[in-house]
């Protein structure tokens, strides 16, 4: 072999050695991110606690909120008016809005947020609206204070939700759910992209949907309790949207589609839509 040809072979042994830790590389698969964390059961025994430890509050609640003084005041009205309507329909005109916006200007991040924002609303209400028929709980002006028994927030009975109409699916709130959701989901989607300000967003989000259960308990549709089961329910479907869609499956069939549409003025007038697909990440 001449000294060419052996200068040659030791050039191509030393590449072959060099690319296969990198061809390793490209090909291993990502580490498996888990939906579910111990964080999360930490959170969830949290709202556990703090809805059995209102329970025996309830009616105290109920009766404060419901004198002739907070009834009256037109200040407290409108804003118990103003909470209720931002959490619904509120938030799904909120999240349609901020989607298509986000779609039509070729803001990702925007859609992301509007995308997201809503499928945690649903998520958080499909199991809400099944927990409400399940218990069946007596909204707090079925047995107004003006009743011998006053206000009674131990008016439960299983399956009563789905056959005696909306005055039996008291728990939880169905709104609570819907605001804390979308306070969860904008939270952590603002976080990735602000992660400075997520202790300025946060508070502000989580606060707004606090003051929107406390709308429900001052209409008198929803004891504390209800208000602590829904905050819990929609905080879990915000979190963990935002966690499946961003580190649990990123690749997902769901944003493939819906966030790799595109929507752009037609020739003739009004908006044409196309989708882009293309193979997921090996």
């Amino acid at each position: 072999m001449t000294g060419s040809n052996r200068l040659m072979l030791r050039a191509f042994v030393l590449t072959l050695s060099a690319t296969a830790p990198l061809r390793a590389q490209s090909t291993a698969p990502a580490p498996h991110v888990s939906l579910f964390t111990w964080e999360d059961a930490a959170l969830a025994g949290g709202f556990i606690v703090g809805t059995f430890a209102l329970r025996p509050v309830d009616k105290y609640f109920a009766t404060r909120l419901q004198n002739k003084y907070n009834q009256s005041n037109q200040f407290l009205q409108k804003t118990a008016v103003g909470f209720r309507t931002i959490a619904e329909p509120g938030a799904f005109i909120i999240g349609g809005t901020l989607y298509i916006a986000g779609r039509v200007s070729k803001q990702r991040d925007m859609a992301d947020l509007g995308l997201h924002g809503t499928e945690a609303v649903v998520v958080g209400g499909v199991f809400g609206g099944v927990l409400k028929d399940f218990f069946g709980r007596a909204r707090p002006f079925v047995h107004p204070p003006t009743d011998s028994t006053g206000f009674d927030p131990n008016n439960w009975q299983i399956g009563r939700g789905v056959k005696a109409g909306d005055s039996y699916r008291s728990f939880p709130s169905g709104h609570t759910v819907a605001a804390f959701a979308a306070a969860a989901a904008v939270a952590n989607e603002t976080s990735r992209w602000w992660p400075q300000w997520k202790w300025v967003i946060a508070p502000a989000m989580y606060g707004g949907a606090g003051l929107v259960g406390v709308s429900r308990m001052y209409n008198n549709r929803h004891w504390a309790s209800d208000v602590m089961m829904g905050a819990a329910i929609g905080t879990f479907a915000g979190n963990k949207v935002v966690r499946y869609h961003h580190r649990t499956n990123p690749t997902n069939k769901f944003d493939k589609w819906l966030l790799g549409t595109s929507i752009n003025p037609a020739p003739s007038g009004g908006y044409s839509f196309s989708w882009l697909v293309a193979p997921a990440p090996r």
